[in-house]
């Protein structure tokens, strides 16, 4: 929850930014901050190009969460959502869930209290399924091949 504050921070986005709003900002942002309008060795240069990668990452993550992007990737996701769980970490508010078709995804906002449920439960799909998948902010990280 914390990078999607923050990068919603950088892009002065509202709850659910369009993604032509996003893009249109993501342009403004990098034209003010690209590091080729510093002179070399200069301290605002070194500030720029970490802002840059900054507003690079902000720009494809917002994107990977924004409701268009889920949209277009519902029929993907419900397919993903109902293949068995391969493995899953949790860090913090982040839970990473990697399902036996190689599809990995991170649901953000998922406090301890609900993810010792989820990993006590002996379906951990089922319990996904009713819990997780449709309450939490989500977004695809990988499609990796999964070799039997």
């Amino acid at each position: 929850m914390k990078r999607i504050n923050e990068y919603k921070k950088l892009f002065s986005a509202e709850q659910d930014m369009s993604l032509k709003n996003l893009k249109s900002t993501y342009r403004k942002l990098v034209k003010t901050w690209h590091p080729d309008k510093f002179q070399a060795g200069d301290e605002k240069a070194i500030e720029a190009e970490a802002m840059s990668r900054k507003i690079i990452d902000g720009y494809h993550f917002l994107v990977s969460i924004a409701p268009e992007t889920k949209a277009a990737n519902l029929e993907e996701f419900k397919v993903t959502m109902s293949s068995p769980i391969m493995d899953w970490q949790h860090k913090g508010q982040l839970l990473e869930i990697t399902f036996l078709n190689g599809d990995t995804y991170e649901f953000f906002g998922v406090n301890k209290a609900l993810y010792i449920k989820f990993s006590q439960s002996d379906k951990q799909t089922r319990f996904a399924k009713r819990n997780i998948f449709n309450n939490f902010t989500y977004r695809k990280i990988r499609k990796s091949e999964v070799v039997a």
